[in-house]
């Protein structure tokens, strides 16, 4: 890998990681392009850590928020009337909602880094997820808000987030399609996954960091890594920005559009053996 592939890998990152047309399936197509084995274990946790720099631009945009939420939190642990402060419960509806996902992830940690970054995976992935965004979207009332979230819905959520384990899926399509169907907003389920995939995200870049340290300085290259971590830093931040703007005044259709064209000009390059799948 040089620089350049590694500014465009972390600029796709923080493009597409909040956006719910899956981050970690466009970057297995564009390392799949650039000629990379995309199930060697440098490239998987490459694709993995990366990923901490959205999360940190995620941590900067919601900074009030979180200083609100922690402290309520630490306060009603100590019990009395701070438990009855809605950001003690959404603290923990948020931590509820973050469990699913690490222990899915770690149960099923070598199938999610060969078998399922076959591009006939994403490829599906795309298409058939859409359907679910579809359904979710004209379903959804939208007459709960932030307050109303209860460890239930972030629980819920955070079993179909799971699901985003799948490259194509989209972690934050998974959580905002589940968040729908439960009748949150938009903007609330849009906050909600990036609440979300705060622990999410940054328990794989720690895992990955450990375990795989030594094929990523064999492989890639540490520099390369750390690199396309801080582009997708900075290209997220003003993802995450856009994003709220824009659901707030919009539905998902979209994203929707684009990741059928995207899965099914995917399918056929497949199929035709333009590209192969792994």
């Amino acid at each position: 890998m040089n620089i350049v592939e590694a500014v465009l890998l972390g600029t796709i990152e923080g493009v597409t990681e909040f956006l719910p047309i899956s981050s970690t399936g466009h970057l297995t197509i564009v390392e799949k392009l650039l000629g990379y084995a995309i199930d060697d274990p440098d490239i998987t946790a490459f694709t993995a850590i990366i990923q901490s720099g959205a999360v940190l631009a995620t941590v900067i945009f919601l900074r009030r928020d979180i200083a609100r939420i922690v402290p309520a939190w630490v306060r009603g642990l100590a019990g009395g009337a701070a438990r009855q402060d809605p950001d003690w419960r959404y603290g923990w509806a948020i931590i509820l909602g973050s469990l699913p996902i690490g222990v899915v992830g770690l149960l099923f940690k070598d199938r999610i880094e060969t078998t399922l970054r076959s591009l006939w995976f994403v490829a599906s992935a795309l298409i058939l997820w859409s359907a679910v965004m579809w359904f979710a979207d004209r379903a959804a009332t939208q007459v709960r808000h932030e307050d109303d979230v209860t460890w239930t819905d972030t629980l819920i959520i955070g079993v179909v987030q799971s699901l985003a384990l799948i490259p194509g899926v989209s972690r934050s399509g998974a959580t905002m399609s589940a968040g729908l169907l439960r009748d949150l907003d938009r903007v609330t389920v849009t906050k909600l996954s990036f609440f979300l995939s705060i622990p999410a995200l940054l328990g794989a870049t720690v895992l990955q960091s450990v375990t795989q340290y030594d094929d990523i300085s064999d492989g890639v290259g540490w520099a390369n890594t750390i690199t396309a971590t801080l582009v997708s830093f900075a290209v997220g931040y003003a993802s995450v920005a856009w994003l709220l703007r824009y659901i707030s005044k919009h539905s998902y259709g979209l994203f929707i559009v684009y990741r059928l064209v995207l899965g099914t000009v995917l399918a056929v390059l497949l199929a035709t053996d333009v590209i192969v799948p792994q």
